[in-house]
């Protein structure tokens, strides 16, 4: 019995049909807010997809620190190293991820770890032996 891969679809399209499209027609496809930021800045969006390919043929790590960038289908399959602030975090690009933007894959903070308290920080630890 074979199992069979289920076609990824967005929207009722294929990913090669999405892929065939350019930045502004695939804008019909993603919700409001998204839609909204490719139509305003399609000339951002297509100049990074350009220079993602082109770096991508020169095996050189992309990275970016632009964040508010929208995933479009072009760069599907792609890593890219997106800033969160501090470092650079590596994403790899998946279809599920198509209308998201990169920045929602590269998270600002850290979960707080909290460990025993600090010398006085509370009224009996005042009298712990400093190291």
């Amino acid at each position: 019995m074979e199992l069979k891969k289920k076609q990824f679809t967005y929207r009722g399209k294929s990913i090669e049909e999405l892929k065939e499209l350019n930045v502004r027609e695939f804008a019909k496809f993603v919700p409001s807010q998204i839609r909204r930021l490719i139509l305003r800045q399609f000339q951002d969006v297509e100049e990074f997809v350009n220079r993602i390919k082109k770096k991508e043929s020169k095996n050189k790590p992309i990275k970016t620190h632009k964040r508010y960038i929208p995933i479009v289908p072009q760069i599907v399959g792609m890593k890219i190293h997106v800033y969160n602030g501090k470092t650079f975090i590596p994403v790899i690009i998946t279809e599920e991820m198509l209308g998201h933007r990169l920045g929602e894959f590269a998270p600002t903070r850290e979960k707080v770890k909290h460990s025993a308290s600090g010398i006085g920080a509370t009224k009996g630890s005042k009298f712990k032996a400093k190291k």
